[in-house]
């Protein structure tokens, strides 16, 4: 054996099994120290969707899912199979992808940061952190979706994903362009720069509450896209998506809220609207939970159209009042309706945070809705 020190005491006998080295030992032996046992971590409890406070839903049938046309709440599940648009299919055009790597020492919004230890709440105040960070180097994969409608030198609609690269994403795209119910779009689904939740890069980019990671994507990632692979990116708010589940999603509401000039429309999966922001802004003190607080009940309706999902067992923190997804997605989709906003709400049952088998299900749907009324001027 190469590259490996074997102690053996008391005369072992030394059996080659299977290909394999076994040693047993006639005495004392030398027993392998069994791995510390990860802590166990309660699984969140299934919520009702009738519970005396969340919006007013429309519950459908096993298996279906609402029209791509209705506004409004919707309950759906307990069972999910994949929508028939998530599968390749041969006889439909299928979109070039292409990959590239950005490098934490280009970007002049994002140099890098990392979470040193653990977190622990304040004792004066459980919803505050105690949280430190320093400088760590990073880099992230974006996947760049072309579809094969595509004409050169032409002005294209584009989706911006969170948490990328998705290739399930450009499957669908793939088939709902080729059957005309969403515009022949380019996709950019950027990965995140590491890390999660307060102190990390990615918590950094998603949770807080401004529109820096917009700009990051407007003046660092998407002139890329356009130099290296030849396509022209709409400039028109009306023909730009943003995309993500968990922080992801909140990071697309951020992308679109505070830039409005330059996205109208919203994709959400278990959204993050709850208290994660770090550093601390008092301009938001509750973090992305200031949305449904205050933010969207106080604010003049914005030009956005917005699916939104959530899951009745997604994540739930008891250590403050401002951690319960469900909770938080419910209250969502109470200051939208109280706006008048064009939006729909999917609630599904049987299902956990950002669950595969629900976002297979509804991909499409929640496309083709947020892409409605779309016309390309």
């Amino acid at each position: 054996m190469t590259g490996r020190s074997l102690t053996i005491r008391a005369l072992p006998l030394f059996l080659v099994l299977g290909g394999s080295l076994a040693v047993i030992a006639m005495g004392q032996q030398t027993q392998p120290q069994a791995a510390p046992a990860k802590p166990v971590r309660t699984p969140p409890p299934t919520r009702d969707p009738h519970t005396s406070g969340y919006v007013e839903a429309k519950e459908m049938p096993d298996g279906e899912l609402p029209s791509p046309k209705s506004n409004g709440n919707f309950i759906i599940g307990p069972t999910y199979k994949p929508a028939p648009e998530m599968a390749v299919k041969e006889a439909v055009p299928q979109g070039q992808v292409y990959e590239f790597t950005m490098d934490s020492k280009d970007s002049k919004i994002y140099p890098g940061i990392a979470r040193e230890g653990g977190m622990q709440p304040d004792p004066a105040n459980p919803a505050k952190l105690t949280v430190k960070s320093g400088s760590k180097p990073y880099t992230r994969k974006v996947a760049v979706y072309v579809p094969k409608q595509y004409v050169a030198g032409t002005e294209a609609p584009f989706l911006v994903g969170t948490d990328g690269p998705d290739r399930t994403l450009f499957t669908a795209l793939d088939n709902l362009i080729a059957e005309k119910r969403v515009p022949a779009m380019i996709a950019i689904s950027i990965a995140n720069g590491s890390g999660d939740a307060q102190g990390s890069q990615r918590g950094l980019e998603y949770d807080t509450m401004s529109g820096l990671f917009a700009e990051f994507v407007e003046t660092e990632v998407l002139p890329l896209v356009e130099k290296q692979y030849g396509v022209k990116l709409t400039k028109n708010p009306e023909g730009r998506a943003a995309m993500g589940c968990s922080s992801g999603a909140s990071a697309a509401m951020s992308m679109a809220w505070y830039r409005t000039d330059l996205y109208h429309r919203v994709v959400s999966y278990s959204g993050t609207y709850v208290y994660q922001q770090w550093p601390e802004n008092p301009a938001t003190p509750h973090g992305a939970w200031d949305y449904h607080e205050t933010i969207i009940p106080n604010s003049p309706r914005k030009p956005l159209r917005i699916w939104m999902h959530v899951s009745d067992r997604d994540n739930l923190s008891t250590r403050d009042a401002y951690h319960d997804w469900v909770l938080a997605n419910e209250r969502m989709a109470k200051a939208l309706t109280d706006k008048k906003y064009p939006y729909q709400f999917v609630f599904s049952k049987n299902s956990g945070h950002c669950d595969r088998a629900v976002k297979a299900a509804t991909l499409p749907l929640a496309l083709e809705y947020v892409w409605r009324g779309y016309d390309g001027k």
